[in-house]
């Protein structure tokens, strides 16, 4: 079992930045890929960001320049740096666990709501 707590969304203006936190726990927790994916307003749930547990850092095209992400031990977390925010990144962000190199996710964080707003 792997346990997600998320926090660090709220309101930005656009133009602006902010970080996210995703901790992970349990035995196996290290094992596992960490991602982050948000769901905005009528459309699917996306990759944002992925770092699998050898390293490799996955960006989406829609993200990439403007968010970098880092993996932090040993408390197993994922931080996500999103800078030059604009209303397209509003969405609900999800914290995902999944084995290496698998896009299906096994475990799902409870979700951090994340509004671009003036």
């Amino acid at each position: 079992q792997v346990q997600l707590v998320e926090s660090g969304g709220g309101l930005v203006q656009p133009g602006g930045s902010l970080t996210l936190s995703c901790i992970a726990s349990g035995s196996t927790s290290r094992n596992y890929a960490l991602g982050w994916y948000r769901q905005a307003p009528g459309k699917e749930r996306e990759l944002v960001a992925r770092i699998e547990s050898d390293g490799k850092v996955t960006l989406s095209d829609s993200t990439k320049g403007r968010f970098t992400t880092s993996r932090r031990y040993p408390e197993n977390s994922l931080r996500p740096q999103m800078n030059i925010l604009t209303s397209d990144d509003t969405a609900v962000y999800y914290c995902g666990a999944s084995r290496d190199y698998n896009d299906n996710v096994d475990y799902w964080g409870q979700g951090t709501q994340v509004i671009v707003s003036s």
